[in-house]
Formats: structure tokens, C-alpha cells, sequence
């Protein structure tokens, strides 16, 4: 029998400092197949990912992102039985996108910010911004949340649901965060690396189309620069294909993905550290 398992019987049974520990049990088991496909048509996006982890199953997920419209992205998710290749559960898109997005950046920065980090910047206001807020709350406990947003009434409505200080100006406010996560629909750069920090922690969200990014040269070249997957940044993602296509940075300045083991590290309290969170379907079969 095929389960359907729908947000709130899902919502009931996560956690987020769980999910993390589950992945890092899934990078523990044999490396994903991961395959995916990109469909466009002007602004709108088909994004079709799919994963393979030996041992553990396989994840279909197909997401459509059409700006403008209400609701601006929507998509299903398929598992299937590792063992024999059946279905085995129809899964709500939502919920998956929601705990694998803001799950995947809390456990790099989790890795990768200082561990006595309190101060967070959220630049973007949207439905990601939020589940960003509960997922670091989780995971830095006694943190103190400041948002920024292009439309100030937004970022006031944010702040009055999810407990945050409104930044009127985002340099002043990337210069005092210990981490700035940055979850926009930006295809020019919001975050300028000149404002950055000594020991801040950088995560990009955002971008997920060749023609989008967050962060400036300067950011990357400024910071030691980590993926949560080579397989699904590289040659899919501005943020990171659009400087070395220039030549900014080198395919040697992305240190490590989920997969590189110890090298996946902050080693000093002063440098800054950049993450972009590029996703993949492996992440959500984790």
C-alpha cells in the first residue's frame, strides 16, 4: 500500500536538530546518483531532482517555480523502495522543501558558523526566511534575530510573527551578525563581501537558477567557500558558476561539499566561512 503523507502528519514527526543528525547518517552511507533536469520558459522554472542512495531508497521530486503567482512554487515528491524499486509514499512537496531547505543550511552552519553565534541577519522575508528563523532557533538556542527586506512591510510583519528586530539598513546590519543567511529571489547581488566581517558565517539560499546569486566576487573571494553538494552547484547555480565562468574565484577555492568529511570545517574563530545551500533530491530522500 502507497502512503500519502500529508504537512501536518509530517510536521507532527520532524524535528530539526534530528533531521540534521539524519543527514549526517545518509552522507555516511554510499554517495547519491543524483540527476537533474531544468525546464524554462521565460521566468518560470521546472525543476526535476532525483536521488539514489544505495541502502537507503529513491527520491523523485519535481518542483515548479512560477514568480508572481500565488503560490509561487509547487511540486510532488515520490519515494521508492530501495529494495525492489516500488512506491512506497507520495510525500506533501511543502513539507519535504520546507525541512530539507532550512535543514540543509542549519547543519552547515552548524559545521561551519562559531559556536557561540547569536546574532542573525535574515535577508528576505518570504515563507523560507521564516522556516529559516525556527530552524536557527533550534539550532542556536538563545539567538537574536534582526530581517531585512527590499518591502519594509514585510519585513515588519516578519518581525512581529516570528520575534525579530527590523534592519533598516543592510550594510549596518550584515557588519553586526555573527551569521547572515540570505533567502531571495535576487538574480543581481544583495550581499556585498566588503561589508563582511572577520568570523562571520555567510548562507546563500536564494539562488537556484544559472542567472541567480546573492553575494558578490568580493564575498566569495573574501571567504573559505563550502557547497552542501558539488554535483548539484557546479554548472547549475550562478552563485557559484557565474564567478568561476569570470574567472573571480577557481574550482580549488570550493573547499568541501557533505561528502569531504573533516575538510567540511571552520579551523579558525577570525575567517569567514560561506556556504551556499544548493539542495538536491539526496537531501530530501535523507
Amino acid at each position: 500500500m502507497t502512503l500519502q503523507i500529508g504537512f501536518e502528519d509530517g510536521e507532527r514527526g520532524l524535528d530539526w536538530l534530528e533531521l540534521t543528525r539524519a543527514f549526517k547518517a545518509g552522507h555516511a552511507l554510499p554517495k547519491a546518483e543524483i540527476s537533474d533536469t531544468f525546464l524554462y520558459r521565460g521566468t518560470d522554472t521546472l525543476l526535476n531532482r532525483s536521488a539514489w542512495i544505495d541502502g537507503l531508497g529513491i527520491a523523485v521530486k519535481c518542483a515548479t517555480v512560477f514568480p508572481g503567482k500565488d503560490p509561487m512554487i509547487n511540486g510532488a515528491v515520490s519515494l521508492f523502495r530501495d529494495s525492489d524499486g516500488v512506491l512506497e509514499a507520495y510525500i506533501d512537496f511543502h513539507l519535504i522543501t520546507k525541512w530539507k531547505t532550512a535543514g540543509d543550511s542549519l547543519w552547515g552552519a552548524m559545521r561551519l558558523a562559531r559556536p557561540e553565534s547569536r546574532k542573525v541577519l535574515i535577508v528576505g522575508s518570504g515563507t523560507v526566511a521564516r522556516n529559516l528563523h525556527d530552524a536557527y532557533s533550534a539550532g542556536f538556542p538563545g539567538a537574536e534575530f534582526t530581517v531585512w527586506s527590499r518591502t519594509r512591510a514585510n519585513a515588519k510583519t516578519f518581525a512581529r510573527d516570528r520575534d525579530a528586530v527590523v534592519a533598516d539598513d543592510l550594510q549596518e546590519a550584515v557588519r553586526a551578525a555573527d551569521i547572515v543567511t540570505c533567502a531571495t529571489m535576487s538574480t543581481d547581488p544583495v550581499l556585498q563581501g566588503a561589508w563582511l566581517q572577520p568570523g562571520q558565517h555567510v548562507d546563500l539560499i536564494g539562488a537556484y537558477r544559472p542567472d541567480m546569486r546573492e553575494a558578490d566576487d568580493e564575498a566569495l573571494r573574501r571567504a573559505r567557500v563550502f557547497v552542501d553538494s558539488f554535483d548539484t552547484t557546479i554548472g547549475h547555480i550562478g552563485e557559484v558558476q557565474i564567478p568561476l565562468e569570470s574567472g573571480a574565484i577557481a574550482p580549488d577555492d570550493l573547499l568541501a561539499d557533505y561528502y569531504s568529511g573533516a575538510r567540511f570545517e571552520r579551523t579558525s574563530d577570525d575567517e569567514i566561512t560561506l556556504f551556499k545551500n544548493g539542495g538536491g533530491a539526496h537531501l530530501d530522500l535523507m
